[in-house]
């Protein structure tokens, strides 16, 4: 049975106005639906209009045309203060906060229940230690936030929206600016949200390799394509993802679900190896060097690689065999051929 989505809209025009009556349309005719329960990740180039969906469904600037639904309601007829108990956002953008505690910032988006001057009750601060407990920051309570690391300010507003208990959550490159260690704790800690909390997250993210692993369904935004929504695994096997960047010199992979510069092969080489990992590397080497790799021996070729290990490398060429001991012997190789 298909769930019922918590915003929807269908042939939604979106954009803003440039002044008086004229428009700049950045996308039209969009379908969407945004699922509780499941973490959705926005994927798109700059300039494709990401941000620009982001606010149209947060209420931040009106549709150009259709109609968004939340929660089967119109949201131009949902008040101000009833939509900021439905959808909470994150921005990338840094707020001059840094003279408050963490506990105070999280304790903000108890406002939409209790009002700007509004007492916090027993129930406010059960749900503020909740929201600090469920992303890990519940020891750092008394800690300002000039104090934070950029992973640990942005896990501070999303526990601020979690105490906001919004069904909805919107967050506009939440990864921006942090390392891999922060990106993937950030990305983990959505996902346990979605699932966990039973929230509908919607991100636009660049961190494309966790969005595939840890997104439930991706919303691929181009210029050209418009917007493809789906399951994860569906999107990669389809191919949509190499509509995404529509560009001669890139190409995604999808077994390894990144994006590599395409390859342009001037010469070619035959690869023996049984490790798949062992294989990937040895590919990419080569590719970087202009070899293209072929894996099929019944193909006639100059030169041949047999690799076990990587201190046993076996090179082949016109009858001439030689055993290299590691990568930058192979190397070494290659760039003989080239003098």
């Amino acid at each position: 049975m298909k769930s019922t989505p918590v915003i929807s809209a269908q042939h939604l025009d979106i954009g803003y106005r440039i002044g008086g009556e004229k428009v700049k349309c950045v996308h039209s005719n969009l379908n969407i639906a945004l699922y509780a329960g499941e973490l959705t990740c926005l994927l798109g180039a700059n300039g494709a209009g990401k941000s620009t969906l982001l606010r149209t469904l947060s209420g931040a600037q009106p549709p150009l045309s259709g109609e968004i639904m939340i929660n089967g309601n119109s949201l131009r007829e949902i008040g101000r203060h009833k939509l900021s108990q439905t959808i909470g956002l994150v921005l990338t953008d840094k707020t001059a906060i840094g003279g408050l505690t963490v506990r105070e910032v999280v304790a903000l988006g108890r406002q939409p229940h209790t009002g700007f001057f509004g007492r916090l009750s027993a129930l406010d601060n059960k749900v503020v230690d909740s929201s600090l407990d469920a992303c890990g920051i519940a020891d750092k309570g008394d800690r300002y936030m000039a104090s934070l690391s950029d992973g640990e300010r942005q896990k501070v507003m999303i526990a601020k929206a979690l105490a906001q208990e919004c069904p909805i959550v919107l967050l506009d490159e939440p990864t921006a600016f942090l390392d891999i260690v922060s990106r993937i704790e950030v990305m983990s800690l959505l996902h346990r949200i979605a699932t966990e909390h039973h929230r509908a997250i919607l991100l636009s993210t660049h961190d494309i390799e966790q969005a595939l692993v840890l997104s439930d369904r991706l919303w691929l935004l181009s210029r050209e394509e418009g917007l493809t929504t789906g399951v994860t695994e569906d999107l990669i096997l389809s191919g949509s993802l190499n509509n995404l960047f529509p560009h001669s010199d890139i190409h995604f992979d999808p077994l390894h679900g990144s994006y590599y510069p395409t390859v342009h092969r001037n010469k070619s080489v035959t690869v023996v190896c049984q490790d798949e990992t062992l294989l990937h590397w040895t590919i990419n080497l080569l590719n970087r060097n202009d070899y293209g790799a072929s894996l099929d021996t019944t193909i006639p070729c100059n030169h041949l690689i047999q690799i076990e290990k990587p201190n046993h490398i076996i090179w082949q060429e016109d009858g001439k065999t030689t055993t290299l001991h590691s990568f930058e012997e192979l190397v070494q190789e290659i760039k003989a051929k080239e003098v």
